[in-house]
């Protein structure tokens, strides 16, 4: 069902790829599209307000050429890390089911083997943590943010999604997300 707002767009409503370069050295894991943001642009994080507060952390660190996604159009580069999900489709409600993830988990697998050049992920969100570090291996840290641990040659850094429900209560700040980048960026 479109919002009011988005009465005129054409949605995209397909699976949502991987956004940004593929030699990039760093892999921002979220969650799924969001059903207004992603699912309707077709680009990850664009369109929606936990895109926006991660677009803006990504510029102020040197990692975005704008602060703001708003179409996959808008000019958006991203430099040295590219965005993907464990779920590709915008799930019913906005919460995707551990089924969809599993069922999803092979595209996640494709492109973290595509990316020859990664050294270090971020992962927002315990659902994408679950997610994530069964492709890397057996260990199992406990997801908490600003957890960082290495598994499978990668320093994987943990941090509390980008969700309005975290963002507007301040359990997640410009300036935490902005430190978890900045580390994961320095890991070499």
């Amino acid at each position: 069902m479109k919002r009011a707002a988005f009465q005129d767009w054409d949605y995209w409503g397909k699976p949502v790829p991987g956004f940004g370069p593929m030699d990039a050295s760093l892999l921002i894991v979220g969650l799924a599209p969001a059903a207004h943001g992603g699912n309707r642009t077709g680009r990850m994080f664009t369109g929606d307000p936990s895109g926006d507060f991660l677009y803006r952390a990504l510029y102020e660190v040197g990692l975005a050429s704008q602060p703001h996604a708003w179409a996959r159009d808008d000019g958006m580069e991203l430099r040295g890390v590219r965005m993907a999900s464990p779920v590709r489709c915008a799930p019913p409600e906005n919460k995707p089911t551990p089924e969809e993830r599993d069922r999803c988990s092979p595209f996640l697998r494709e492109e973290l083997g595509l990316l020859k050049n990664l050294r270090s992920v971020v992962v927002l969100g315990g659902f994408g943590w679950k997610a994530f570090l069964p492709l890397l291996g057996p260990e199992r840290p406990k997801f908490g943010h600003g957890v960082e641990v290495e598994i499978g040659g990668l320093r994987v850094f943990g941090c509390y999604h980008v969700s309005p429900h975290n963002t507007y209560t301040g359990k997640l700040t410009q300036e935490m997300l902005q430190d978890v980048l900045r580390r994961a960026i320095s890991t070499p």
